[in-house]
């Protein structure tokens, strides 16, 4: 027999049987073919980048073509880089396909031969340099992450900026929620993110925010300004003072100012704004500041220019005034204005007193009745108060004898010779004579128990006062020469139909008079009325 060549087919007695073709996969049973440590650690290093080269040098590119679309959808979602970043649940789960296909890798390698064209050590080195593509990205995603963030604060710093521009245009009560929310802007990226470039321009914003609110201070108008300086005064409670800076304590000054200004500028006035609410928050706020000590002065100023103005031609509306005036002081810290309360109070008792006279000069005689009755009643120790009442009086018989509102009665005790005049009471009711003239007064008569009506005038001009074995009341006047006006006023007994009774009369030198006042019952269904006949009488020469 011949031998046979190795590989060579054996002939049988039915044919040829040729050799079995290659495995499709290295075995994975046995010793790895040499150098596959090597190869895994470069398979592995190279799909570990995210490019699935480590797949293809082993020849799997559908595994490659897996962790390319993987890295597709990932940067898809991660670009453009924004503040929020990627989502944590996807770049976990990103990582973990990366690990899970760098290990694939390696283990194919383990016992898969790379193409000719490539060299394990290369590739080994080739994957450590491309490493560095998620890393460098990594860092590149991050500083663009932080820029956008930069942006969106810069952002949110340029709103506010608006919302300020906006406000500054409008009143601060139309304008307060916008200031309010540009002030949480600014608030947030000073305390929120101390180290961004938008905090590091919060400072100047602020400043340039308490200008904008003060913008009522700038341009003088106090009474405007005290809100939004009050509203400043009280950021430091929720805005942080290191934030603030010098802006903490900025707006007392000014405040002081508009609070003083405001009020003073309403001092006078005879509306419901007196400046009591301002003058008394700026005592009580800055007590000590400069501001504070120009009020007492500022008031009393208004209060002696209140009083001369009582000289003029409308003294009630003056006396307003002076009301207003006192209310304000009475609504004052007492120890910051201790002189004050005594001032005002002097001052509305001289204008009550100018306004009666006033009003009595004016032909307003009810008027001047009330407001000089309240006088006297109020002020029982002013030495004028005997004077009101006179005039009181004599506006009283004006509102019913009109003549005996010529003149205003006089406030001293007139010298001379004077005249007595007896009146004597008819009436079945007490009577009260007002009278004025050179002298002004009243007297009370009680009721002449046995006295009736009379059924006309001529029987009560016959038989008034002169029935025997009666006592009639009686009243006894000294007065000086001159014309006389008086009015019967009747009371208890009276009748509701009864009415007062004026008159006037002359008295003259080397008399004395009398008088009797009597009821005349005209008819059942008519009026019961005093008369007067003959009112003063001369009964005796000297």
């Amino acid at each position: 027999m011949s031998g046979a060549r190795p590989g060579a087919g054996q002939e049988h007695g039915w044919g040829t049987v040729q050799p079995p073709p290659p495995p499709a996969r290295p075995p994975t049973a046995g010793p790895p073919p040499p150098g596959g440590a090597l190869r895994a650690v470069a398979a592995g290093l190279l799909s570990l980048s995210g490019l699935g080269l480590g797949h293809v040098l082993v020849r799997r590119r559908r595994r490659a073509a897996v962790i390319w679309a993987a890295t597709a959808v990932f940067l898809f979602v991660a670009l453009p880089a924004d503040p929020d970043g990627v989502p944590a649940a996807l770049v976990a789960a990103y990582l973990l396909l990366l690990v899970l296909a760098g290990a694939d890798a390696a283990r194919i390698a383990l016992r898969t031969e790379f193409g000719p064209w490539s060299r394990p050590v290369l590739a080994a080195v080739l994957g450590l340099l491309l490493l560095a593509v998620p890393v460098a990205g990594t860092v590149a995603y991050g500083s663009a992450r932080d820029e956008a963030t930069e942006q969106e604060l810069l952002g949110r710093l340029e709103e506010g900026d608006n919302l300020v521009a906006k406000a500054a245009k409008s009143s601060f009560l139309l304008s307060a929620p916008d200031y309010r929310y540009a002030l949480t802007l600014y608030r947030e990226l000073g305390e929120d993110h101390p180290g961004s470039r938008a905090a590091a321009l919060v400072p100047r914003r602020l400043e340039a925010y308490y200008a904008a609110v003060a913008t009522p201070y700038r341009a003088k108008n106090h009474c405007a300004a005290v809100e939004p300086l009050t509203y400043l005064r009280t950021l430091p409670d929720t805005v942080d003072r290191k934030l603030l800076g010098d802006l903490t304590d900025w707006p007392d000054t000014p405040l002081a100012e508009s609070l003083y200004g405001c009020g003073v500028s309403r001092l006078g006035g005879t509306g419901p704004d007196s400046g009591s609410k301002e003058l008394g928050t700026l005592l009580r706020t800055f007590p000590r500041s400069a501001q504070a000590g120009q009020v007492g002065p500022a008031v009393s100023g208004t209060i002696r220019q209140q009083v001369a103005g009582l000289k003029g031609a409308e003294p009630c509306t003056v006396t307003d005034q002076l009301r207003l005036t006192s209310t304000l002081v009475a609504e004052l810290p007492e120890t910051s204005v201790p002189s004050l309360a005594q001032q005002a109070d002097a001052g509305v008792r001289d204008g009550v007193y100018a306004c009666g006279v006033d009003e009595f000069k004016d032909k307003r005689f009810a008027d001047a009745r009330q407001t000089l009755t309240d006088f006297a009643d109020t002020y029982k120790e002013d030495g004028r108060r005997q004077h009101a009442r006179d005039i009181s009086t004599a506006a009283e018989i004006a509102e019913v004898r009109p003549s005996a509102g010529k003149r205003l009665p006089g406030s001293g005790k007139p010298g001379g010779v004077r005249m007595e005049l007896v009146i004597s009471n008819g009436a079945p009711n007490d009577v009260e004579v007002l009278y004025t003239g050179p002298v002004t007064g009243t007297v009370k008569l009680k009721t002449c128990g046995s006295c009736e009506r009379f059924s006309s005038e001529a029987t009560g001009a016959a038989g008034a006062c002169r029935a025997n074995g009666t006592s009639y009341p009686k009243a006894r006047l000294r007065l000086p020469a001159g014309e006389y006006h008086f009015l019967y006023k009747h009371g208890t007994g009276a009748t509701s139909a009864v009415d007062s009774y004026a008159s006037g009369s002359k008295v003259e030198p080397g008399y004395t008079y009398t008088s009797c006042t009597y009821v005349i019952e005209r008819d059942p269904y008519g009026l019961d009325l005093p008369a007067l006949p003959d009112l003063l009488k001369p009964a005796s020469a000297p």
